[in-house]
């Protein structure tokens, strides 16, 4: 204890000693490296999370930037403006990354995403088109500065009066101890419960409001190591909290009106990219976007408040969050991170359990989310992927083979799949609705414009009608939505015709899921509801008739369609509780006839009412849209009676499953566990 007392008290004395004046009048170029850096930081909150004038993430940021380029004093006069433009460059990129990656997912960055980032090679129009954005390039102001102020310093000949060996060392050690005292007076300011969603990670949004940018990026740098040795450190911790939670939440599926109601059925499952109700809800001039789409959902089970729980995996997160009702992963996409770990799978329990053969299909590349290995993983026999199609320059559209060309192809396909094996589970992945929605010349006639009659007198005086045509949606990001959702829509109609007249709906069940929104702009939203056409403008915010479209307006909008059809009942039924991706595994097991062990979601046919987490910490109930990182909520429900006792209840709720889905996934624990009880089996017959 003394001797910490000693190193204590000889920081405090260097504190007093260290002549900051001195320090600032020889040390210009440090301070503009510090201050330029500290400003990016702070651009970056604001252009995302318009947290800009908060002082501790400023504090953090401040210390950070300290703390890395105190270094800059271990290396000669001649090298340190290198060494600081190297962090600088680090840095920037850090922001212009989390500005573009935040655009688009409405999150921050990761280290474990770097395998991720790959894919967005086959997406890059969808990244130029839609997220890359002016406010993206202004990050670059720091490192133009720090070359034009470096010239000018040697124009002055500041370099020349550069300190000695000896008083760069008293530099460096009186940077670094401020570094750590102002980290120090940072800490100092957290609490208990920000400290512990720094330690689980999954509400970076809430971390960079906090913690700052590169206090986030660096606590994730350690989490994304700390991941790649996880079978080192951490699994029986993981392994009790895993145990202790399934003997607390026994799977057992109630017996309900829709238990085993489709057992032995074939299973036809699409997967709508980006599809959302916003579509479904929407016609222009007496023209309905999706008349198809309107037509499976009100003959059949319509799921109208349901949500895809997507994170940083987009498409493939969605897919593997039906398959296994487990949750994305915090850092990265399983598809591609964590494919290889043992899930207790829908596909997996139909095969194994009910000898079901299991396909997908996707007109794809087969390594775009790792597919080959993925697929595989989930439990399908057979991955069709871009391979098993004819994709020519005239059939395809977007990314790839257009939706009508893929469904007219793999109907065969699966026909000849049904003679061979039998019964079958066959996920069709759709491509042509992916963003950015500008292949508006192949997506047939649909105009999201408004055409109006009037009547005006001609130059007898005679009535004459003319129709008025006004722009509405017409040349906007979300118009051409509209267009491609038609035309996916228009595709799905088909296919349903193609699987009728292939004797494919006989005792099948079609089953449609949107894998995620369109992440498009709010901008756009505004103009849809407020659209005044006198004027080809959005009305003002006073007027009396403008709907404003909050974040909460926003995030309910995102929404997207699930909906089970067959051709021989019609169900006419329409199901509003609260439902996300994780519940539709235990929903469809129930309706089949299987037992799973390890869901995270709900048959949601037994419940009045659920709790919808989402990857980020907010949580959704039929009454509530709760938002983790402000702690407020939006009442959906004005009949419902909210209290705090309610909110940390659902909170918790939300929080453990968030923590138990991603130890099953880093711990690999569903393997280990399966594996202890079989040697658990062995062991008490070799007894008995």
């Amino acid at each position: 204890m003394k001797k910490i007392s000693n190193k204590f008290k000889n920081i405090k004395n260097k504190i007093v000693e260290f002549n900051y004046k001195e320090y600032a009048n020889t040390n210009k170029q440090f301070i503009a490296f510090v201050v330029s850096n500290l400003i990016n930081a702070s651009l970056l909150r604001f252009f995302t999370v318009h947290n800009y004038f908060a002082i501790k993430p400023l504090l953090a940021d401040l210390a950070v930037i300290l703390l890395f380029g105190s270094f800059v004093y271990l290396f000669k006069t001649k090298k340190q403006f290198t060494y600081l433009m190297v962090i600088s460059f680090i840095f920037t990129l850090i922001c212009i990354v989390n500005s573009l990656y935040y655009t688009y997912y409405m999150s921050f960055a990761s280290f474990s995403l770097i395998a991720v980032s790959l894919t967005v090679v086959d997406v890059g129009d969808a990244v130029i088109k839609n997220v890359l954005q002016f406010k993206d390039f202004l990050f670059l102001w720091q490192l133009i500065f720090m070359l034009i102020y470096h010239r000018h310093l040697r124009k002055i000949k500041y370099y020349e009066f550069a300190g000695s060996k000896e008083n760069r060392k008293k530099r460096f050690t009186g940077t670094i101890i401020s570094g750590i005292v102002v980290y120090a007076l940072f800490f100092m300011t957290v609490t208990s419960v920000e400290f512990s969603r720094l330690s689980k990670q999954w509400n970076r949004e809430f971390l960079v409001t906090k913690f700052g940018v590169y206090t986030y990026q660096l606590n994730d740098l350690f989490k994304s190591l700390d991941a790649k040795f996880n079978t080192l450190f951490g699994y029986d911790n993981a392994a009790k909290k895993f145990r202790e939670y399934y003997d607390e939440n026994t799977i057992k599926l109630e017996k309900n009106d829709y238990s085993g109601i489709f057992e032995g059925k074939n299973i036809v499952l699409i997967h709508g990219e980006s599809i959302q109700n916003a579509a479904i809800n929407q016609s222009f001039n007496g023209k309905e976007v999706t008349p198809n789409l309107n037509k499976l959902k009100d003959e059949g089970i319509y799921f109208n408040n349901f949500y895809a729980q997507a994170s940083s995996g987009t498409s493939s997160d969605s897919e593997f969050t039906l398959a296994t009702s487990l949750y994305p992963v915090t850092n990265g996409a399983v598809a591609v991170s964590y494919w290889n770990r043992e899930y207790e799978t829908l596909q997996k329990m139909l095969r194994d359990q009910k000898g079901y053969n299991t396909l997908s299909f996707h007109a794809n590349n087969g390594e775009f989310w790792n597919r080959n290995n993925f697929h595989k993983s989930l439990g399908y026999n057979t991955f069709y992927s871009k391979n098993s199609f004819k994709v020519t320059e005239d059939n395809t559209i977007g990314l790839g083979l257009s939706d009508k060309e893929f469904f007219k192809q793999l109907v065969p396909i699966l026909k000849k799949e049904y003679n061979e094996k039998g019964k079958f589970l066959a996920t069709t992945i759709m491509l042509s609705n992916h963003t950015p929605f500008d292949a508006v010349d192949k997506y047939g006639d649909f105009e999201t414009n408004i055409k109006e009659e009037v009547v005006e007198n001609d130059a007898d005086g005679n009535p004459v009608t003319k129709e008025v045509t006004y722009p509405y949606m017409e040349g906007t990001k979300l118009g051409n939505y509209f267009k491609s959702v038609h035309y996916a829509d228009s595709a799905l109609g088909e296919f349903i015709n193609e699987l009728d007249e292939a004797g494919l709906l006989e005792n099948t069940v079609v089953i449609l899921y949107g894998d995620h929104d369109a992440k498009l702009p709010k901008s756009d939203y505004v103009r849809l509801y407020n659209y005044d056409k006198e004027t080809d403008s959005v009305l003002d915010k006073d007027d009396e008739n403008y709907r404003d479209v909050d974040y909460y307006d926003y995030e309910l909008n995102r929404s997207v369609p699930f909906i089970i059809w067959t051709k021989d009942t019609k169900f006419n039924k329409v199901i509003s509780t609260a439902m996300g991706m994780v519940d539709i595994s235990p929903t469809l097991s129930n309706m089949f006839g299987l037992t799973p062990k390890y869901s995270l979601g709900s048959d949601i046919m037994s419940l009045d009412n659920n709790v919808v987490a989402f990857p980020n910490g907010n949580w959704l109930t039929n009454d509530i849209y709760y938002n983790s990182q402000k702690d407020e909520y939006k009442v959906i429900n004005p009949n419902a009676i909210i209290d705090r006792d309610t909110i940390s209840k659902n909170s918790e709720i939300a929080s453990k499953k968030l923590e138990i889905s991603n130890d099953i996934i880093l711990y690999d624990l569903i393997k280990n566990e399966n594996k202890k009880e079989r040697l658990d089996r062995v062991e008490g017959e070799a007894n008995e």
